[in-house]
């Protein structure tokens, strides 16, 4: 592999070679000298090249260091701000030309399956597949701990439109609809799981490169 490779919110999908970073209180918690060592609530640990990192805080990396970064289901469980700051945080870290790939539900897919659905259970499907609502709401201690440190819910979601004006924004270029296994850059085959694009919308862009690059080019 050539060039700095990144992905956030990895979770156990850590490519060899790539900087696998994810938020979880848990791989904070496993990294603990002596007591980490003895925990593990998932069942199974994170794997070694896993490191503690949260996008919307900011990486442990340079700015313009990035050739390519991924996330897959990440970004719908930020908030609006959140999402924002962490698409800025991306491309900050993103050298110039670097592309950005990126997975997530498709609100438009939903809820157009939603509107076209005549059951009664619709609604219900709706609210399950978007992790919007609550089937039950649990009083103990333990589980409201859990959902607190936890980042199971989704708190924003996307469609086409919305995504690439807020990328438009930030100041990315070359967007565009992505499908699972048509990278521009090979390198991304290593981190992408053909299932997690099953239905969803994936999204592929780019920072620009400079008028001095572009003209050398």
């Amino acid at each position: 592999m050539s060039g700095l490779f990144v992905q956030y919110g990895c979770g156990f999908s850590a490519p060899q070679g790539w900087r696998n970073f994810d938020a979880s209180p848990t791989l904070r918690f496993e990294r603990i000298p002596l007591l980490g060592r003895a925990y593990s609530r998932n069942g199974a640990r994170f794997p070694t090249n896993v490191e503690y990192g949260n996008i919307v805080s900011g990486l442990p990396l340079q700015e313009n260091s990035c050739d390519g970064v991924y996330c897959s289901h990440v970004l719908e469980h930020l908030a609006l701000e959140e999402f924002r700051i962490a698409i800025k945080n991306t491309y900050r870290i993103l050298a110039e030309g670097g592309c950005f790939r990126f997975v997530l539900p498709d609100l438009e897919g939903i809820v157009n399956e939603y509107t076209s659905d005549p059951s009664p259970d619709a609604a219900i499907k709706l609210m399950r597949e978007t992790i919007l609502g609550k089937e039950l709401r649990t009083r103990k201690p333990t589980a409201l701990i859990t959902e607190f440190f936890g980042n199971h819910r989704h708190l924003w979601m996307w469609d086409y439109k919305s995504v690439s004006a807020e990328l438009e924004r930030i100041g990315f270029c070359e967007i565009r609809r992505a499908r699972f296994g048509d990278a521009s850059n090979p390198e991304f085959n290593a981190a992408e799981n053909e299932s997690r694009w099953d239905g969803a919308l994936g999204v592929e862009c780019r920072k620009p490169k400079s008028m001095v690059l572009r003209n050398a080019a």
